[in-house]
């Protein structure tokens, strides 16, 4: 007689189940009903697939769908797991790509050997679905390092072949579809038959992969042109290529060669070559008097900022800085979240009406005390500084609401430039494991935030969530509107933060609500060699996280 197991799950109840049960039967056992796919589950604060076995009684036990990050995670990794075999099936000289994150799905694109059209795209998501409709298992085994290497080069992936050259542990999980094996960063549902939500759209020179809708999973997302910003991925991904450090193995590849410092310099180069080119446009535009520069947590928009200024100084104009925090609101009159918290995101945290009125002041030719926001009082206050701009000068705003043509609502649009700044990642794991733009900003905000705030990166990642929720709603919708954009990401950059990353998420607890998230950045962090911060220029974006910068 098989032994018996007692599984506690989160809600109270204990069950019984025979020991080997997998938690797909267990979820059948239980008849859980979830509004979208159950993905996986999770113990204490441990994520387990739902393929994997109980073989041991089990406490606080609970189910995670596509309500949660991590459940969308799983869910977007299937869905690309089933376009790669739908891929292979149906034009098997061709590779698909998986290159960046945009408008509710993924940016993908084929190699030379296929045209991407319509049509050829509606025979793939066809089959995708085909695959749905037959409810096949998604199987997967357990190899070693070197068997892993063998079966890489048996099936033509050097990416992945090159990327486990540098594995430390000592096994690789490859999952198999419809007789297609594969490796991805990340665990995958158990079969194939939940994965019913996606979409193939035609966008630019590739396709959108759409998902469900993150906010309301039962529905797809919808899918909205973002031009501007698919040229910045765009031309990102192509200086990628043709610096050959498109994938993390090149990276890799180029530290065991000691060619890094190389690099560091033509990535650097890139960054002043880029800023200076919007300095330029800027001193192009004869009326621009305002400045205005945007963009997500850990972007890198104050040393941006200040390397911006030094070029329009160049440019023979002279910038005046203004942060838009010296206009907040009083600390009483501050708006409140949904949670009762002060929402200081919020485009009400800021006193529009003066901050309108300063602008045009200034503009007329008049002069304004600039208020400072004492962030101990929770007041403004005045000191004496004044500024008054004569020809030739700009006032240089960074603030998460630049964007937003209601922050500046008094003043003509001939007389502004709106620089759009954020971490858009263009390296990959592979050809098919994306780096989420959002993991580097959040390794950039966990480092910088133990070296100069001195918060835990527990701390770090419960704020994480809220930090995300004021983006989406004060920052990504707008970032169309900008003039430019700038790519503040540095191809060497995971390599330095590792060094500086690893410890802090070492330190979080296998108690804490927030280990499975250090958990999977502990292993995103495994595929990368460490590097040292020697080389580093000091004005360098990166040093405003790893430290060193000139201009702190």
């Amino acid at each position: 007689m098989s032994e018996q197991v007692s599984v506690n799950l989160k809600d109270g109840k204990v069950v019984q189940v025979l020991k080997g049960t997998t938690f797909m039967q267990l979820i059948e056992q239980l008849q859980v009903k979830h509004t979208s796919p159950i993905v996986c589950a999770r113990v204490g604060n441990v994520l387990r697939e739902l393929c994997s076995t109980i073989e041991e009684p089990l406490e606080e036990v609970s189910f995670v769908d596509l309500t949660e990050k991590d459940g969308m995670r799983i869910y977007q990794r299937t869905s690309t797991f089933l376009l790669i075999v739908a891929v292979q099936k149906c034009f098997p000289s061709t590779t698909v790509l998986v290159n960046h994150h945009i408008a509710g799905g993924y940016f993908c694109e084929f190699d030379k050997h296929l045209e991407c059209t319509s049509e050829h795209l509606q025979v793939i998501e066809d089959y995708m679905h085909s695959l749905v409709e037959k409810e096949l298992p998604i199987q997967k085994s357990t190899l070693s390092v070197d068997e892993a290497l063998r079966q890489f080069k048996a099936l033509d992936m050097p990416d992945k072949e090159a990327l486990f050259k540098y594995r430390r542990t000592s096994t690789v999980n490859l999952y198999e579809l419809d007789g297609i094996k594969n490796y991805f960063y990340g665990y995958m549902m158990p079969n194939t038959k939940e994965v019913r939500l996606f979409k193939l759209v035609p966008y630019a020179h590739g396709f959108i992969l759409l998902f469900p809708n993150e906010q309301n999973p039962v529905e797809l997302a919808h899918f909205v042109p973002q031009p501007k910003l698919s040229h910045v991925f765009k031309e990102s991904e192509n200086w990628a290529r043709i610096l050959d450090v498109d994938i993390v193995a090149s990276l890799n590849n180029l530290i065991t060669e000691g060619k890094l410092p190389d690099l560091i310099r033509v990535s650097e180069a890139l960054h002043e070559k880029k800023i200076a080119q919007i300095a330029d446009s800027i001193s192009q535009h004869s009326k621009v008097r305002l400045v205005l520069i945007a963009g997500p947590s850990s972007s890198g928009k104050t040393t941006f900022a200040q390397r911006l200024c030094i070029q329009l100084r160049v440019n023979g104009l002279k910038p005046h800085v203004i942060s838009i925090d010296d206009y907040f609101v009083d600390r009483e009159n501050t708006p409140r979240d949904e949670y009762g918290e002060y929402d200081f995101e919020a485009l009400e945290a800021i006193d529009i009406k003066l901050f309108n009125e300063h602008m045009a002041k200034l503009i007329a030719g008049e002069t304004v005390e600039i208020p400072r926001f004492n962030f101990k009082t929770g007041k403004r206050e005045y000191k004496g500084h004044t500024i008054t701009l004569e020809e030739g000068d700009v006032l240089v705003i960074e603030g998460i609401h630049g964007l937003n043509e209601k922050l500046s609502y008094a003043i003509p649009k001939e007389n502004k430039f709106k620089v759009y700044v954020s971490c858009l990642t263009q390296l990959n794991v592979d050809y098919h494991n994306r780096i989420p733009t959002t993991d580097t900003r959040l390794i950039r905000r966990m480092v910088r935030d133990y070296q100069y705030r001195g918060l835990s990166a527990e701390q770090t990642l419960a704020q994480w969530a809220s930090v995300r929720r004021g983006e989406n709603k004060n920052i990504f919708p707008f970032q169309e509107e900008a003039d430019v954009m700038f790519n503040t990401v540095l191809l060497y950059e995971l390599a330095v933060l590792k060094n500086k990353a690893e410890p802090l998420l070492f330190g979080i607890d296998r108690r804490s609500p927030y280990y499975s998230e250090a958990k999977r950045l502990l292993k995103f962090l495994e595929y990368f060699l460490a590097a040292g911060t020697e080389g580093i220029p000091y004005n360098s974006i990166i040093r405003e996280f790893v430290g060193g910068s000139c201009f702190h």
